[in-house]
């Protein structure tokens, strides 16, 4: 009999912010990781994961109570609303549409890798799919709506499968980000334009670093006027989906924190232009980087590894070669279309999270990069407007396209 231990709210908040102690004690210690930036949440994260899995090997189930983890995902991207004016983003508003040809391109890649080696290890091909872009660039939602897909229209039972391959991904797309990215600044002896350290503010107020190192002059008051703000743009979301969800286009699915991000620009755009209110960035930079962090510890300590262990060995094979795959992609043509600079390094490491796993974790990705060597607005910008709505997009396209082929 499977005992069950249920964690209240309080006590997962508890465990969530000891899942980054324990990830910035690891780091700490065991120096080769400060090298290569593993981000903390993924190694406290993995650390509670598997002792959970342990527990649950001999019987005991831990189910944590999380009611904020995603309240906290539509601060964060809330913040990256906020900070981004219009001014900004004319300055990257070319290099949107280029990450984005990148990053479709990459998709065509992974569900061609997944469906020619799911072909060669004798499955399904449409196996392949699911070891491909729909968990890995998709991640758990897109899987879980493709698996009812499969299921309908081709008999296939795939929903077990899509989630551990979603799962598998999220955790080897924060593994790999921060070893390629720094691989290439190294080799290339490329640093941020505003230097590194942790004062940056001093000299460019107007920057959102998303450093957890930055040290800032911030206010009660502050913070409590960009609270409110955020809250606007998490609150605005949930109805701004129903409006829009009201009208049943069942081919637009977009997740609440899109509209929480585009909120966050009107506003940021309003009131820059209006000169009514002034957004405070350092308070949005401490608000968005603490959001973020704790969002990525909760997802990462109720993690079920026993769904990895569980899937078939062709299909761990597939998903092993895909991790291969991203890396060399990033590596060698992310970095060279996005313009072979730090931008474009801090980019390559932010579609390794996204690539394999999703938004939050390209943007964890490029926060522990950017804590190490320096503050990359331009990557803040363009990883996430294509990582949280226009990558989707393309995503159900070339996955039509793929069906259509297959079948």
């Amino acid at each position: 009999m499977n005992n069950v231990i249920e964690v209240d709210a309080i006590e997962s908040l508890i465990i969530a912010i000891l899942v980054l102690f324990i990830g910035r004690f690891i780091n700490y210690t065991v120096k080769p990781l400060q090298r290569f930036n593993f981000p903390e949440p993924i190694l406290g994260g993995l650390v509670i994961a598997i002792f959970i899995t342990f527990l649950h090997t001999s019987g005991t189930t831990i189910s944590f109570n999380l009611p904020l983890q995603d309240t906290f995902m539509m601060l964060f991207f809330s913040t990256v609303g906020l900070s981004a004016s219009f001014k900004l983003l004319a300055q990257g508003g070319a290099k949107v549409f280029i990450f984005l040809g990148v990053a479709s391109l990459y998709i065509i890649v992974q569900n061609g890798v997944g469906v020619g080696l799911a072909s060669l290890l004798g499955l399904e091909p449409l196996m392949g799919l699911i070891a491909g872009s729909i968990t890995l660039s998709g991640g758990h939602g897109t899987g879980a709506a493709w698996a009812a897909t499969f299921q309908e229209m081709y008999g296939i039972q795939t929903l077990e499968l899509a989630m551990a391959a979603a799962t598998f991904g999220l955790v080897m797309g924060g593994i790999i980000g921060g070893p390629v990215a720094q691989r290439i600044m190294d080799k290339n002896g490329l640093e941020s334009e505003f230097g590194k350290g942790g004062h940056h503010h001093d000299t460019h107020p107007e920057l959102v670093t998303y450093n957890q190192l930055e040290e800032d002059k911030v206010t009660a008051k502050k913070i409590t006027e960009t609270l409110f703000i955020l809250l606007i743009c998490v609150g605005g979301a949930k109805y701004f989906k129903g409006f829009i969800d009201s009208f049943e286009i069942k081919s637009l699915m977009i997740p609440n924190f899109v509209y929480a991000l585009f909120i966050g620009v009107i506003i940021t755009n309003v009131t820059e232009s209006t000169k009514t209110y002034k957004i405070n960035n350092e308070t949005v930079d401490i608000l968005g980087t603490v959001s973020l962090a704790l969002f990525l510890s909760m997802a990462l300590m109720s993690l079920k590894l026993w769904e990895i262990f569980d899937l078939a060995v062709p299909l761990l094979i597939i998903l092993v070669c895909q991790t291969i795959m991203l890396a060399f992609f990033a590596y060698f043509v992310t970095f060279k279309f996005m313009g072979r600079n730090y931008d474009a390094a801090v980019m390559a490491g932010g579609h390794c999270g996204f690539g394999m796993g999703a938004t939050p974790t390209a943007v964890m990705n490029m926060g522990t990069l950017v804590s190490r060597n320096g503050p990359s607005p331009q990557a803040f910008m363009v990883v996430p407007i294509v990582g949280a709505f226009f990558i989707d997009i393309a995503n159900l396209i070339i996955l039509q396209g793929y069906l259509a082929f297959i079948g």
